[in-house]
């Protein structure tokens, strides 16, 4: 069986407890793992040209939320070929439109979701299919 190359995420997020501690999970799934600590060091990272399969990013944080960055990384056309992933506290209807509207592949409520279950459902966008919180 040949062995695929691992998966590149982009982990973004302000808080770096819980960027180590995604980081950890997804690392022991196999993936190839690159941390930024809020969205301007995203943006920085993208512009730099590393190129993830996956987006998986926070909306509230500082400087830049993360739909903001979200909408700067699809104007300047930044890592085309990454499905994103939001992972947010914020779990309204209406978060998780906006997300669609700028094309998201699924949205993840932290509080909801432990850490096996976010790769889970990161893996499941990975391989084609949607993930969106269902949202009482």
């Amino acid at each position: 069986m040949e062995q695929s190359l691992p998966k590149k995420i982009l982990i973004t997020d302000d808080d770096k407890y819980l960027l180590d501690m995604y980081t950890l999970k997804f690392k022991e799934k196999g993936f190839e793992v690159i941390q930024a600590l809020g969205s301007l060091d995203a943006l920085s990272k993208l512009k730099s040209g590393i190129t993830p399969d996956i987006l998986l990013m926070d909306v509230v944080m500082p400087n830049m939320d993360g739909l903001e960055l979200l909408a700067v990384v699809k104007n300047e056309n930044l890592a085309p070929q990454a499905k994103i992933v939001v992972l947010s506290n914020l779990g309204q209807p209406s978060d998780i439109e906006k997300g669609r509207s700028l094309g998201i592949h699924g949205y993840i409520i932290k509080a909801s979701a432990t850490p096996s279950e976010v790769v889970e459902k990161v893996t499941i966008v990975l391989e084609g299919g949607e993930s969106f919180a269902q949202v009482e």
